[in-house]
């Protein structure tokens, strides 16, 4: 999950709509244990079914959503926990710091569009935070990935995280030490990170983000990328170069075959603490998926906001003074 200023465009990839993927019922994507209750099944139960009509609509137009939609989905968690921070719009909006410049804003928008429909049909019920993570499961499986439980109920923050918090997403050219120390700052062992850097299977950079690479070519891979980005910074590359528009563990392979894009993914690969790792998901994919739905369970559960945080009417900014939102309840303060 790679990040930085030479303006990353991670995890926004193209894929094929997946025909046996249809949108998952509620109870399907729910978790099982006590621990991980549905705060929401009760007041919306049409909230799944209303994101995956949403997500498979949006696929359909633009199979970018899923990657478009993990990159945001990591960039909101990674820095405080799964908040909506980034969604917030202002001066000091997180969009605007270098570590999240290319979120697809399609993706953006389509989190704002789900939260309409969900208020209008169950009142202001979920909050964004949430909508953001069961669209990004939902995406995540139509585009052929697995099932990923997401546990409900976390608030939307009332500001954006601070810039301190932002920096500690990982850049593209970070080493494994630094990667492994990062995630390891969040509660995140090294399983999650190499399983969650898996996400890069329907992703795409910037050449700008890989230039450590380009710049002094050593091998065949590295030649043809410094060709084709030769004559534009811009350029958008595939991480995943053997089948970039599925959710599968070909990156994997990428990997072992020494063509790893960005200098943070093929690291994985070359350094004997992640390397087994990179093997074992390249050779069994159904043990990646299984991985990387439990990873992303466990990163959705970060920090999650409960009680100091509201249910936005907009994801892209704080709600009105005086407007207190408990449960799907309004109860409207005077303003002073």
């Amino acid at each position: 999950m790679a990040s930085g200023s030479g303006g990353v465009v991670l995890l926004l990839g193209s894929m094929l709509v997946a025909a046996s993927a249809m949108p998952l019922p509620l109870e399907t994507m729910m978790p099982n244990d006590d621990e991980s209750m549905d705060l929401h099944a009760l007041p919306c139960p049409d909230l799944h079914s209303i994101v995956g009509g949403a997500v498979w609509n949006a696929r359909a137009k633009s199979a970018q959503i899923t990657a478009g939609l993990l990159r945001i989905f990591f960039h909101d968690c990674f820095p405080q926990g799964c908040d909506a921070s980034i969604l917030l719009d202002g001066a000091n909006s997180e969009r605007k710091m270098p570590q999240n410049q290319g979120l697809q804003q399609s993706a953006l928008d389509l989190v704002e569009s789900i939260r309409d429909a969900v208020h209008r049909r169950c009142g202001a019920t979920v909050s964004c935070a949430d909508i953001l993570a069961v669209a990004t499961a939902h995406a995540v499986n139509q585009a052929g990935g697995p099932v990923i439980p997401i546990a409900l109920g976390r608030r939307d923050s009332l500001e954006p995280a601070p810039g301190w918090a932002v920096s500690t997403l990982p850049r593209p050219d970070a080493d494994v030490t630094t990667l492994i120390n990062a995630f390891s700052s969040k509660g995140l062992g090294g399983v999650d990170l190499v399983a969650l850097s898996g996400a890069h299977t329907v992703g795409k950079a910037r050449c700008s983000a890989f230039a450590d690479r380009t710049r002094s070519p050593n091998d065949a891979f590295t030649t043809r990328l410094a060709q084709a980005c030769a004559s534009d910074a811009n350029r958008l590359q595939e991480l995943d170069v053997i089948s970039p528009e599925r959710f599968d563990n070909a990156y994997f392979v990428d990997l072992r075959n020494r063509q790893g894009v960005l200098t943070s993914d093929q690291g994985l690969a070359n350094d004997g603490r992640t390397s087994w790792l990179v093997n074992g998901f390249a050779d069994n994919q159904g043990w990646f998926f299984g991985q990387f739905a439990a990873s992303m369970e466990k990163m959705s559960k970060l920090s999650a906001s409960s009680g100091g945080g509201e249910i936005r009417r907009n994801c892209f900014r704080r709600n009105s003074p005086g407007i207190i939102i408990q449960h799907g309840t309004d109860d409207i303060q005077a303003s002073a």
